[in-house]
């Protein structure tokens, strides 16, 4: 035992430590309780109603629906010799 220490700061300590591990249990039990009972409810539940879009708002810029433009590049073969040498050994973490 520390010299510096009191034996009731070394109590305290244990107090508050068992304290904190009986929460944690104790939260995890609930959680895990919770979880159960949410899928058990969902599997149970009607479908969500569909939500109307909302106007845009003058404030905002006109949103693009769709992505980007999909980009490719043709890769010659001593590059793709590389490439797969470079997956195998990444791969083989």
């Amino acid at each position: 035992m520390p010299e510096h220490v009191s034996t009731l700061q070394l109590t305290g300590a244990a107090v508050l430590t068992a304290a904190g591990v009986v929460w944690a249990v104790i939260v995890m039990r609930l959680l895990r309780r919770f979880r159960v009972e949410a899928a058990a409810d969902r599997h149970q539940a009607a479908p969500l109603p569909v939500l109307p879009v909302l106007p845009a708002l003058p404030a905002l810029p006109e949103q693009r629906q769709a992505g980007p433009s999909r980009e490719s590049v043709e890769l010659s073969p001593e590059e793709q010799d590389a490439f797969a040498g470079l997956v195998r050994r990444l791969g083989g973490r």
